[in-house]
Parts: C-alpha cells; sequence; structure tokens
C-alpha cells in the first residue's frame, strides 16, 4: 500500500457531541460526497451512534447506499432531479427535498402508483439562488399534497461563515415567511431546518428544529480567516493522509525539477519522490505546502504530476525511499492541514478532503491520533 486515509472515528464521535453540547436542536449529519471523503457508511454508522439523529446526502444513490448497509435511520436526499428511481426512494423509506414542481409531480406520482405517501421537505430559495423553490412557488401553494407527506421544510444560507452579513438575516426572514405560508394553506409541524455548520456554531438565532452539521462533523473549520481554526472551535479533524516515499536521493544545487522546470533546487539536497498526484487527489495547482516527516515540514519543489510530486527534504535529511510521510493532518505535531494545503491551492478544506479520489483506502481506527 503506497498510500491510505486514516480515519479517526473518535474524532468524528467528539465533533458531534460538541455539536450536540451547543444546540438543543437534534443534528442531521451530512455525509454527502462519501461523507467528504471520509467514507459514507462508516461514518453515517459512527455519527448515528454518537447521536445524530437523522443522515443528509446529495444523491439519491448516497442514499440508497446507506439502506442497503442497513442503515435504518431517517435519510434525507436533496439533489433529485427529474427522473430519479424515486419509487425505490419511497420504498426505502427515503426522505426527498421538493425544489421544484417538476419533481414535485413526479414524486406525487410515483407516490401515488405505490399506493403510499411520500415523506418530502420543501427546499425554498431564501436568497443563496441556487436550490429550492422561486418563482415557482405560488403554484407550489396551490398544488395537491394528496400523495405527499410534508415532514420538512429547508433552505441554505449562501454567507453564514460571514458573522453580521445582512444576507443571513434577510435569508432567515424569507425562510420564517415561507413556513407562514405553508402554515396559511394547513401543512403545520414541519421540521425547519436552515444551519449548516457555521450557522451552527455562531448564529443561535436560526437553529430552529434541526441543524445540518456537514463540514464540522470532520472536524474542519467553515472558514479559517473568519472563524477561526478547528482547535479554536473545539473540532477534531479526523483525516489524514499518509503517503510513501517512492524515492529518495541527493541532488546538486540548481537542478530543474518537475514538469516545465518551474523550480529548481537552490543548494545540493535530497529530493523525495511522494507515491500521489493529482490522480489521487493532490492539487496541481498546490504551491508553498509539503509533506510532514521525522518531525520537519518537507516543501513542494516543481509541479505535481498525476501520480507523484516531489518534495525537498534538505541537505541533511536522514530519510529514505520507502518511508511514510504525512501530506495533512490535524496539524497537532507541526505537520500541514487540510487549510494548509487549501490556502497553498487558492480553494477550501471542504475541497482538500472530498477530492481524495479511490485509489487511496480508507482506513478506520477507533482513534488515529
Amino acid at each position: 500500500m503506497r498510500a491510505e486515509m486514516r480515519i479517526d472515528l473518535k474524532a468524528i464521535a467528539h465533533n458531534i457531541s460538541m455539536i450536540k453540547e451547543r444546540t438543543s436542536s437534534p443534528v442531521m449529519a451530512v455525509v454527502k460526497a462519501d461523507a467528504y471523503g471520509h467514507g459514507l457508511v462508516e461514518v453515517s454508522k459512527t455519527a448515528i451512534e454518537a447521536g445524530a439523529t437523522q443522515l443528509g446526502v446529495a444523491l439519491l444513490e448516497e442514499a440508497l447506499t446507506l439502506r442497503a448497509h442497513g442503515i435504518t435511520s431517517p435519510v434525507l436526499a436533496w439533489l433529485t432531479p427529474p427522473g430519479s428511481d424515486f419509487s425505490s426512494a419511497i420504498k426505502q423509506g427515503i426522505e426527498i427535498a421538493i425544489p421544484s414542481m417538476a419533481i414535485f409531480n413526479e414524486v406525487s406520482d410515483a407516490a401515488k402508483k405505490l399506493d403510499t405517501r411520500a415523506r418530502v421537505h420543501i427546499e425554498v430559495d431564501t436568497g443563496m439562488t441556487r436550490g429550492g423553490f422561486l418563482d415557482e412557488w405560488k403554484t407550489l401553494l396551490k398544488a395537491d399534497f394528496s400523495n405527499l407527506e410534508v415532514v420538512g421544510i429547508f433552505s441554505h444560507f449562501a454567507r453564514a461563515d460571514e458573522p453580521g452579513q445582512s444576507q443571513n438575516s434577510l435569508q432567515r426572514a424569507a425562510f420564517l415567511s415561507a413556513i407562514a405560508d405553508l402554515k396559511a394553506i394547513g401543512i403545520t409541524n414541519l421540521v425547519r431546518h436552515l444551519s449548516n455548520s457555521a450557522a451552527t456554531l455562531i448564529d443561535k438565532d436560526s437553529l430552529f428544529d434541526l441543524v445540518r452539521v456537514g463540514i464540522a462533523l470532520y472536524g474542519l473549520t467553515p472558514d479559517i480567516h473568519n472563524l477561526g481554526t478547528s482547535l479554536s472551535l473545539g473540532l477534531k479533524p479526523a483525516a489524514q493522509l499518509r503517503v510513501q516515499l517512492h524515492l529518495v536521493k541527493k541532488v546538486p544545487a540548481h537542478s530543474p525539477v518537475g514538469y516545465g522546470a518551474t523550480e529548481s533546487t537552490t543548494a545540493d539536497t535530497y529530493l523525495g519522490v511522494v507515491a500521489a498526484g493529482y490522480a489521487d487527489g493532490i492539487p496541481r495547482i498546490a504551491h508553498n505546502a509539503g509533506v510532514f516527516v521525522n518531525g520537519q515540514r518537507a516543501p513542494i519543489i516543481g509541479r505535481v504530476s498525476m501520480d507523484q510530486f516531489v518534495v525537498d527534504l534538505g541537505a541533511n535529511s536522514q530519510v529514505k525511499s520507502g518511508d511514510w510521510v504525512t501530506v495533512f493532518g490535524p496539524g497537532l505535531h507541526g505537520e500541514y492541514t487540510a487549510d494548509d494545503w487549501a490556502d497553498a491551492s487558492q480553494s477550501i478544506n471542504y475541497e482538500i478532503v472530498t477530492r481524495i479520489g479511490p485509489r487511496v483506502p480508507r482506513i478506520y481506527e477507533p482513534h488515529v491520533y
């Protein structure tokens, strides 16, 4: 095995517990995108055991995978385009997001054919201008709900990680207005959910009946610049990416490294070839990141290739071919973090962990660090 992503399941459980201490609202663990790269089934089971009351996924396939693995907890799927297998979802008791009349009608028809009522959450666009009802809202209020059991209503903040932004209060007000509209046509007793990780951590006015915890579940800050580090928020990062050095060799000063010869060594040094590249999810654009080995950081030199990248180990390195290096981890020992790699890639920590590909096995341990 030349690479592995080690997942600390105790960290996942800790993060759920910490969130539950901060709010009396039940917690939905958001496990879309293979649980942000951490592993859909294993993380889902851990989250439920730690106190999450239900799970949230983007794709219907993700929800069906959970059911296939014996997970019976409530699951909401919210990215189900027209033509999705709504019949299977209804049969499996999966809750479905309704963002448009096209999906409303398809889900209603599927439920009618099954002689049952589909459990649905109405998604309303309150200002992010992405998913949810907007121009069709009045049409929805006149629709026939006889085949649907509306169990929830939700929306999504655009700027919850920016405390004090007026758009947050405007979205909250629009959300409350939509709830009132549904109440006026007799749809009540809804589970109302608006808060993502950032809002859950800092916006007590938006907690409502359920909070959707995504990035914080994995111990990562929603925004390191506006909200602080994982450590300052009381979160424990759950993932550590480790890779073997394919090769270590001594090279002279002024040696060009990598495609395009974009960088050269400035002195005689040892270089390490890390056996992972952008095919594994290492960002090709990354600069000013690297790996951690023998208590030291070794920065990237040159461009990231498809299956490998090169790091400068230094003139006095004792590292050998075959040694393991840490690409990112919690940062407790000086290693690079997902936030460091995000800064080095002009991206966000969400992308760093979710992009780690299937060529990298996930190793689950009750406690890694």
